[in-house]
């Protein structure tokens, strides 16, 4: 793990975190000696996580259109369901 003073991170930004994003490696930000803030890689989402979601939006979706009451608009509901 690399250790950096808060100064150095202003200088070397966009090396640093270039440097997480391609080898995976924490950075540990420090302030007076002190550990006080992590730059970690993220980890990609998976293609089919969203894929998922959105499926289970489309059929959440199709699920509420097919309950939805006739002639009654979202706006009336919301404003219905704040009384």
């Amino acid at each position: 793990m690399v250790t950096v003073g808060i100064r150095e991170l202003k200088q070397q930004a966009s090396e640093l975190i270039r440097m997480v994003r391609e080898t995976g490696k924490e950075v540990q930000v420090t302030y007076h000696g002190q550990v006080v803030a992590l730059l970690i890689p993220v980890k990609p989402a998976r293609k089919k996580d969203h894929l998922k979601a959105w499926s289970r939006l489309d059929n959440l979706a199709a699920e509420i259109g097919a309950r939805w009451p006739k002639g009654i608009s979202a706006k009336d509901a919301v404003t219905e369901a704040r009384r």
